[in-house]
């Protein structure tokens, strides 16, 4: 795989907060060597390992998406939510913002069946025969596709499991990590100074409580997917 250049530059990071970890009592010792100092009872992640492993996660997502594969971005707490599903929407990927519902992927057939009742659902209102119906049956249906539409509204066009899975805050996503693992999908894990660098196919080490810090490491992912597209556009 040809390594590119992705405007990576560890001023931006430091601006973003991307280097604050955890407090040094609430940590992973298996993040050690990604931890480059401790300051005010707060671990400082190597901003210079951030930069490496950001940059190989770019690579890949460039790489995949140039051959057409399918992304999906999950991050679930508030913080994340909104940038998850701005990211994923700029980039055309699917994604869960809400809730990980479990077995969301280990139990496809299942999520299939609740995407194809929501789908149908949209298209009776979509066609307004919703309003033709009785109130109480009106009002039960619009309820379910409120529902469908909080929990699956970001993976609704989602045709099959994802080729590559981008995990925002590994101890919030583990069920879906754990998922992802279990069935082979390439993940790819933005890991805090408390998490396992070892569950994720690339863990980038990086502060996944800061927005800022969540947007920077998504705006980049998100770019070198966008990269890839084109570049599979301009080659067809």
């Amino acid at each position: 795989m040809t390594r590119r250049y992705w405007n990576i530059h560890l001023e931006e990071m430091m601006e973003a907060g991307v280097h604050f970890g955890h407090g040094t009592k609430k940590w992973n010792p298996r993040m050690a060597p990604y931890i480059s100092a401790k300051r005010k009872g707060i671990h400082i992640t190597n901003l210079t390992r951030t930069a490496r492993f950001l940059s190989e996660a770019c690579d890949l997502v460039f790489e995949a998406a140039r051959r057409k594969k399918q992304f999906l971005i999950v991050g679930t707490k508030k913080k994340a939510a909104d940038l998850v599903a701005s990211a994923a929407i700029r980039a055309r990927c699917h994604y869960v913002n809400k809730k990980w519902l479990g077995g969301m992927s280990t139990n496809w057939s299942t999520t299939e069946t609740r995407l194809r009742k929501f789908n149908d659902l949209r298209a009776e209102q979509k066609a307004g025969r919703l309003k033709r119906l009785p109130k109480r049956e009106a009002a039960m249906l619009k309820r379910q596709l409120s529902h469908l539409q909080t929990y699956l509204g970001g993976i609704k066009y989602m045709e099959g499991l994802p080729d590559i899975v981008i995990v925002v805050d590994q101890q919030e996503e583990y069920t879906a990590l754990r998922e992802c693992v279990t069935l082979g999908i390439p993940t790819i894990c933005l890991i805090d100074t408390n998490c396992d660098p070892d569950l994720a196919d690339i863990s980038i080490p990086a502060n996944d409580d800061a927005r800022a810090s969540i947007r920077l490491i998504l705006n980049k992912l998100v770019s070198a997917i966008c990269e890839g597209r084109s570049s599979y556009i301009r080659n067809r």
